[in-house]
This record gives structure tokens, C-alpha cells and sequence, in this order.
């Protein structure tokens, strides 16, 4: 599609896409903050299903372009790669926050749970490449277990929200979930309006993301550079923009578990790219075609995660330079992983 168009030229549509998504994703924090009160379930859990489903759209149609294309390492290092870049957007989101540490005003037992079932969904991937390749119609057994678990972690977070078994200790700085008046324009338009105009947006968001997943191929294509580099730095961050986005416009509403929970819960929605993409990859397993390099930001993506999950437990109130010891080590593991991403 793009192989006839001279580089600047891809690298500009790269760049538009890129662009159309974050400002639809901006958008779209407002929509799902407005459904999550007018419905009743809840920022953590809104963030995690709707948002973070929606958000991920186009990192979906990446994954997914690439895998029909037969570029393995692209399809599995851009879900992954996505995780890893999430987790980091949550430090940059704690940095815009003054009051206090973002994982302590925004504490909440949905969001750990979903972070620990996180942290399992990746263990799959490993266990899958460490095993024999065996598959069913081309598809890896773990990528059948990956949505049933997936399934089975929102209903667990579900009953969590209904009936906790444990709560966070208030303090000043606890932001509570409350549903937040509606302005006047907002107030008009009705509900099913505004789930149109949250499904739209989606459609935007996914042809960007199937204009970003050519134009990187063909970037990979012309100037020969690793595949996994290009899905973990530069097609998962670009794809990873409305989450920043999202993340940092939901901070700044006052919507915190909106903004944490959108950001694990689209976590946790990406390791369904994997199934995607396995199925979408018609020559064998894609966890035994993915390379070493790709398997090294799943090591990531679990480290990072247990630090934010370290972060909302411990819930300390201010750290250095105002930020939580956990989001300096986000920030710190992620840039140490891209210098030796770099490196490889």
C-alpha cells in the first residue's frame, strides 16, 4: 500500500495517524467518564473494560495487520511493547498530579486485583514459548486460555467492586469515586449519543492504527531495522498515545481510578492481541516464531507492573521531586529497557 511512497511521506502518514489517535483518545476520556457515572459501574471498572478496550483498538489492528502480513516479531513485540509503555505513561500522569501520589489518591481494590491478573495473562506467553509448539488450526492453546481468563478477571474485579473484602485507608488526598456534575452540553445529549459518538471515534482510531501498521512495515522494510524495535518503541508508544492522553486528561478531571484503571485494564486488554494475532498468523505459533528480543519486554512488562502494584499498596503520600518511589522505578525500568532494546 505504501511500498510506492518515498519515506517522508510514510513517516508523515506514521505521524498523522499517530496524531488522529490522540486526540480522539483525548476525546473519548470525557465519553467514558460521563458513562461510567451515568451507568453506575464505576471509573475502575469503565476505565478498565471500556476504555481501556477502546483504546487499544488500534494497537489491536496493528498486532493484527502484522500477523496476516507473517511479521511475527512485529505482531507480538507491539502487544507487549504497548504494556510496558502504558505502565510508564502512569509516572508521566503522577508528575501532573500535585496533591499527592497519584497511586495513593487514587487507591482502589479493583485496580489490584486487575493488576495481579495481569501479571498472570503474561505469564502465559513465557510458559507457551517454553513448552512444545503445539497448536490447534494453527493457533496455540494459550491463546484459547488468554480470553477465558481474561473473561474470568472481569468478573472477579466485578464482585471485587460489589463487595470488597478489603479498602483502602481514607486520608485527605483519597480521591472517592463520585459522579461529577455534568456540564450543560453534555447534560443534553443522551446516552445513547454519546455511545455513538464513543463507537465512532473507535472507527477513527482503528484505520489510524491500520495506517500505522503499514507504514511500519514498510519503514522496516526500507531501512532494515529490527522488527521488535519498531513494535516496542515506535508502534506501541504510537499506538499507546490515547492512554497518555486519556491518562492525563482523566488525572486532571479528578477522575483518578478512571485514569489508573484505564491504563491496567487496556493492559490487560492487550495480551488479548496475542490471541489475535496467533490466529491471525497462519505459519505455526507465534510465540515460538517471536523472537528473544520480544520475550525480553514481557520481563518488562511484568517488572513494571509489579511495581505499580507495590506503589497501590503501599500508598506513600509524597516522594522525591514530588513522585512516588514506584513511579520513579517505571520511569527507570522502562528507560533502562529501551537503552538495552537499543543495545540488541
Amino acid at each position: 500500500m505504501f511500498a510506492s511512497l518515498p519515506l517522508t511521506a510514510i513517516v508523515a502518514v506514521f505521524a498523522a495517524s499517530a496524531l488522529i489517535i490522540a486526540i480522539c483518545g483525548v476525546i473519548m476520556t470525557g465519553r467514558a467518564d460521563t458513562l461510567a457515572d451515568r451507568t453506575g459501574l464505576g471509573e475502575a471498572m469503565v476505565g478498565a473494560v471500556v476504555l481501556g478496550a477502546a483504546t487499544s483498538l488500534s494497537g489491536t489492528v496493528v498486532s493484527v495487520s502484522a500477523a496476516l502480513d507473517g511479521r511475527a516479531s512485529l505482531a507480538f513485540s507491539n502487544s507487549v511493547g504497548g504494556i510496558a509503555a502504558q505502565t510508564a505513561f502512569l509516572a508521566i500522569a503522577d508528575m501532573t498530579f500535585r496533591r499527592a501520589n497519584l497511586e495513593h489518591a487514587a487507591a482502589e481494590a479493583t485496580n489490584l486485583i486487575q493488576g495481579v491478573l495481569l501479571i498472570f495473562l503474561l505469564a502465559l506467553p513465557v510458559a507457551a514459548m517454553a513448552a512444545p509448539e503445539v497448536t490447534i488450526w494453527a493457533v496455540h492453546p494459550v491463546s484459547f486460555a488468554i480470553p477465558l481468563i481474561y473473561v474470568f478477571g472481569l468478573a472477579v474485579s466485578r464482585r471485587v467492586r460489589e463487595d470488597p473484602m478489603w479498602k483502602p485507608v481514607r486520608t485527605p488526598e483519597t480521591r472517592h469515586d463520585t459522579p461529577d456534575e455534568e456540564d450543560g452540553e453534555t447534560a443534553r445529549k443522551s446516552t445513547l449519543r454519546l455511545t455513538s459518538e464513543f463507537l465512532l471515534l473507535m472507527a477513527a482510531m482503528g484505520l489510524a492504527g491500520y495506517a500505522i501498521a503499514q507504514s511500519a512495515s514498510t519503514i522496516i522494510d526500507r531501512i532494515g531495522v529490527s522488527a521488535s524495535l519498531v513494535g516496542a518503541l515506535m508502534t506501541a508508544v504510537a499506538t499507546s498515545l490515547p492512554e497518555l492522553v486519556t491518562t492525563i486528561a482523566a488525572v486532571r478531571r479528578g477522575a483518578l481510578q478512571l485514569a489508573v484503571g484505564g491504563i491496567i485494564g487496556g493492559n490487560m486488554f492487550d495480551t488479548l492481541f496475542l490471541t489475535l494475532a496467533d490466529t491471525a498468523y497462519r505459519d505455526g505459533s507465534l510465540y515460538h516464531a517471536a523472537t528473544d528480543q520480544d520475550f525480553f519486554w514481557v520481563a518488562v512488562a511484568v517488572l513494571m507492573t509489579a511495581a505499580l502494584l507495590a506503589g497501590l499498596i503501599t500508598r506513600e503520600r509524597h516522594g522525591p521531586v514530588r513522585m512516588g518511589i514506584d513511579s520513579i522505578g517505571l520511569l527507570g525500568i522502562y528507560a533502562i529497557a529501551i537503552a538495552v532494546q537499543l543495545v540488541l
